[in-house]
């Protein structure tokens, strides 16, 4: 069916039970295709006796290089991008596919939505200690939002195809920070219209466990704070900001195929703003 991409930097505990609640909460039967950076917690010998394929950085790669490397292994129509620190809710791929089924053509960005850390507040623990299981299995179906325009980020789907000929994540954007919109604007440029979240692809996140665990190691870089911001703004012009509000609507109730931004005087003052900081960012990359 989908072949689930999930990036994991010695973080086993989370993936394991990622990985478990996709065996036991999935209707379909999916491919799962983690890559490990580093990997040095287990993580290989977990997924070898788990028959798990997978990929391998000896570094840390970051989100982008190792979705890139592991989209290569898949061999279903469709990738879906996960968090290693995701607990996937029942009946999360049924939606996904019905909502596929519903377009005729391969141009759609479709995402889940996340529990806890995301749109849906409803706390059922921040750590895997803390995980009240029982919890989020009997209450997730009570706890909604609306089908969104624009998108979480993760967990996202696209058709190999599409992925393909964008060229997946933009690598300049390691370890990760920007990629997701950066990802979304090349689908726009490529003419995707559809970027629709659905409020039943539920997913319950824990929080960005790996940034947390090296949130200010002296070596291993997890987060790049605003660099990715300023690698979006000098490469398209305008800032995530901007795009999110004028092109994908994001966070608005879903209503359809996304048009061409109209050009209102708040675009325009928006516009003039971002190519004000676009010159001052490229300036001072120059004066460096």
């Amino acid at each position: 069916m989908f072949s689930i991409i999930i990036p994991t930097f010695n973080n086993i505990q989370y993936l394991k039970k990622c990985i478990e609640s996709l065996k036991k909460n999935s209707k379909f039967n999916h491919e799962i295709i983690p890559h490990i950076n580093i990997g040095s917690d287990g993580t290989e010998e977990y997924l070898i006796k788990q028959n798990i394929k997978y990929t391998k950085t000896n570094y840390n790669s970051g989100i982008c290089e190792g979705m890139n490397l592991a989209a290569r292994k898949s061999t279903t129509d469709y990738i879906l991008y996960a968090h290693d620190d995701f607990y996937f809710c029942p009946g999360w791929d049924e939606h996904l596919f019905n909502e596929v089924k519903k377009i005729p053509h391969n141009k759609f960005y479709l995402s889940g939505i996340m529990m806890n850390n995301g749109p849906l507040k409803f706390d059922c623990g921040s750590t895997l200690e803390e995980f009240d299981e029982n919890k989020l299995l009997n209450n997730f179906r009570e706890i909604n939002h609306f089908d969104f325009q624009g998108s979480t980020w993760a967990p996202h789907l696209i058709h190999k195809d599409l992925w393909n000929k964008v060229g997946g994540f933009s690598e300049e954007f390691f370890p990760g920070t920007g990629s997701d919109p950066d990802l979304n604007m090349k689908l726009w440029k490529n003419g995707v219209r559809i970027f629709k979240g659905l409020n039943n692809c539920k997913v319950y996140h824990f929080g960005s466990i790996v940034t947390r665990k090296y949130k200010n190691h002296p070596t291993i870089k997890t987060e790049s704070g605003s660099k990715g911001s300023k690698i979006f703004l000098l490469k398209w012009g305008i800032s995530i900001k901007f795009f999110k509000k004028y092109y994908l609507k994001s966070n608005k109730p879903y209503n359809g195929v996304l048009e061409n931004p109209k050009i209102t005087l708040h675009f325009l003052i928006e516009f003039i703003l971002c190519k004000v900081y676009f010159f001052y960012i490229l300036l001072l990359s120059k004066i460096k």
